[in-house]
């Protein structure tokens, strides 16, 4: 299950990070320096991308407490210290 869900995570990241690389920019130092014309500057395309960064960004949020609560919760020492060793270290003869 956490291996479909890190899979899952990966792709909203990667679908997320080139949905904010096609939105113009207004002036920073985006991806086309805010000159792009032609491509994507209507007002409906605009709002498009919004709405579609605004749903992966909550995609991401949802996947990310997923696989947070999925590690909480997995059967593992907390800590190096809370290991116990289950071998004996072999004494010098």
């Amino acid at each position: 299950m956490q291996t479909v869900l890190l899979v899952i995570h990966l792709l909203i990241t990667v679908a997320m990070i080139g949905v904010i690389l096609i939105q113009r920019s207004e002036g920073g130092m985006g991806l086309g320096g805010g000159t792009m014309g032609g491509l994507m500057t209507t007002r409906g395309s605009a709002n498009l991308l919004t709405h579609t960064t605004a749903i992966l960004a909550a995609c991401f949020l949802a996947t990310s407490l997923g696989l947070a609560i999925l590690a909480k919760h997995q059967n593992r020492p907390s800590s190096i210290l809370d290991q116990t060793s289950q071998t004996q270290p072999a004494t010098p003869q």
